[in-house]
């Protein structure tokens, strides 16, 4: 079957059923498992200190892993793809927790789901791409910045802050309770740090996280260290996952949920989708955008009734999977069983230090702020800079929806001002000498008589795209002449494109022209641009305004006693 033919539920079909069709041979088994069960040691310790971070108790974490990895894994579709929470979640659900309480963040994830669901089916994920680098930058790096900035408590030791408490009144709580500070708890963060940077240095292929863990719990447990744990905090934990179950809030409450609800799906949607693209580029796959966005609508979906937190696909676990020999969607599916047969051992997470966890999520934070990206990002040109910067401090001082709304409008606007500088609008003989000379290498560019225009005759050019943001330049012209010339032509063959803004300006232009008693000779104009300015109501008359293939065309006509 070529790609022609095939049906049209294909575009919508999970990339675990493409391959099962394709055939799955019973070697790549092995690694499958192998890589998964690689993944879920990697997953165990962070998707515990993420939930911990959001404010949530650590089981949520743990079957967000194992639900939405599922789901994930079975509905996505890329083929690797390891689904469960990720840090981007951390300051957005602690911030809904804070403000709506733990069922609010539930009501949000079922909205954010359907939406998900609904931006697949109407096969949206391939606008995520038209997301600036700057502003994705910068918001990654503010989310960045809120993980390390609410990890300081636990990983000090000092009293935690207040849930409604913004950036800067945390900064200013830190400064204030450092005389606080306890020896014991910095020494184990700093020990976990060490350990972890230090195995994945010498041992690169060892669960630095998951060893940091049980070497630093244990000796904590055994030395009876002074350090808070996770039983300290949140008591017993249950083993197990929860009866799933799904209660809706009333409309004045879900109004309010609504902004919640669109930054979960954004970011599901985004990180999601840029997973998938590193991906693709890992293993020289395709991903199907509008899958993955179905699928982590789903998973998100499940996730709310199971009472978990957010999911989406993981770069980090994802590329560990990859870097562990994964060939196909069956290494998520056995990271996300593994994780469920974990939650039985739950209980057991109570020992943890919270200092351990604090640690690890610094290094995510380190990580997904990606310094060596920052680099480069500080090496282009200001207006870039501009508005990472201006993404960043958004994030981080009032919300990501916000940062994002304003950095890529930003973003469009800076687009627009470098598309306006490269849109020519050029006068005299010097570009019709120019065509003369490419048109015939053997015509000598002084001699045409194109290069000789009549006195009462001008003629402008223009090269680029005609849009709203340099359409106005069309009426400068005009006003700048002193004296109304008897034709004006405009050559408009270098104008691939023209927007309603545009085709309005050669509208006036043409309305003035006729005004003053100029004939408007236009030339040259592409297909957009034609269809454009005949949907604008504009005709040829014959007299006052034409429309002609060529600039010699123009030229005779423009030399003509009379009109035709």
């Amino acid at each position: 079957m070529t790609v022609r033919e095939l049906p049209r539920w294909h575009a919508y079909a999970p990339k675990l059923l493409t391959l099962l069709l394709q055939g799955y041979e019973r070697r790549r088994l092995g690694r499958d498992l192998l890589a998964g069960l690689n993944v879920a040691v990697v997953a165990l310790p962070l998707n515990l200190a993420l939930a911990i971070a959001a404010g949530l108790p650590p089981q949520t974490g743990l079957i967000a892993g194992a639900i939405g990895g599922l789901l994930i894994a079975l509905l996505g579709g890329s083929r690797i793809m390891i689904g469960g929470p990720t840090a981007a979640f951390v300051p957005v659900v602690a911030a809904i927790v804070a403000q709506h309480g733990t069922q609010g963040l539930l009501a949000a994830m079922l909205m954010a789901a359907l939406m998900l669901i609904a931006a697949g089916a109407l096969r949206l994920g391939t606008l995520a791409r038209f997301i600036p680098q700057p502003v994705v930058a910068g918001f990654t790096t503010g989310i960045a910045l809120s993980i390390f900035t609410t990890q300081l408590p636990d990983l000090l030791g000092l009293p935690a802050y207040a849930p409604s408490a913004g950036f800067l009144t945390r900064w200013t709580h830190v400064f204030e309770q450092l005389p606080a500070l306890q020896p014991a708890v910095v020494g184990v963060s700093l020990a976990t740090l060490a350990l972890i940077l230090l195995l994945q240095r010498l041992q690169p292929r060892l669960p630095a996280y998951l060893l940091a863990l049980l070497v630093l719990s244990g000796a904590a447990l055994w030395l009876h260290w002074p350090v808070a744990s996770v039983g300290s905090r949140f008591g017993a934990l249950p083993a197990g996952i929860p009866v799933p179950h799904l209660a809706w809030p009333g409309w004045p409450t879900l109004q309010a949920l609504l902004p919640s609800a669109f930054t979960i799906a954004f970011l599901a949607a985004v990180q999601g989708l840029l997973t998938a693209q590193v991906t693709d580029g890992m293993i020289g796959g395709r991903h199907r955008a509008n899958v993955e966005l179905m699928a982590e609508g789903a998973a998100n979906f499940a996730c709310a009734a199971f009472g978990a937190m957010p999911v989406t696909g993981a770069i980090a676990r994802t590329t560990t999977g990859i870097r562990s020999g994964a060939t196909s969607p069956l290494a998520g599916l056995t990271h996300a069983m593994l994780l469920a047969l974990l939650l039985l051992a739950l209980p057991l997470a109570r020992h943890i230090p919270l200092a351990v966890l604090a640690a690890m999520l610094v290094l995510v934070a380190l990580n997904m702020a990606d310094l060596p990206r920052l680099r480069g990002l500080w090496r282009a040109p200001w207006g870039d800079r501009g508005v990472f910067l201006l993404t960043l401090a958004l994030t981080v001082l009032i919300n990501l929806t916000v940062a994002v709304e304003v950095g890529v409008v930003l973003a469009a606007f800076l687009f627009m001002h470098r598309m306006a500088g490269l849109v020519a609008l050029e006068s005299g003989h010097d570009w019709i000498a120019k065509e003369s000379a490419e048109e015939s290498a053997d015509a000598a560019p002084a001699d045409d008589p194109r290069t000789r225009l009549p006195p009462d005759v001008v003629a402008y050019r223009v090269a680029g795209p005609l849009f709203f943001a340099v359409a106005s330049h069309l009426d400068d012209v005009v006003r700048a002449l002193r004296t109304p010339p008897r034709v004006f032509i405009l050559r408009l063959r270098d104008v691939p494109m023209l927007d309603l803004s545009g085709a309005g300006a050669v509208l006036a232009l043409a309305r003035r022209c006729r005004t003053q008693g100029t004939r408007l000779i236009l030339t040259g104009v592409r297909a957009q641009p034609a269809q454009m300015l005949a949907s604008q109501g504009f005709a040829a008359d014959g007299h006052w305004l034409a429309s002609v293939a060529d600039l010699d065309t123009a030229l005779r006509l423009a030399a003509a006693d009379t009109p035709h």
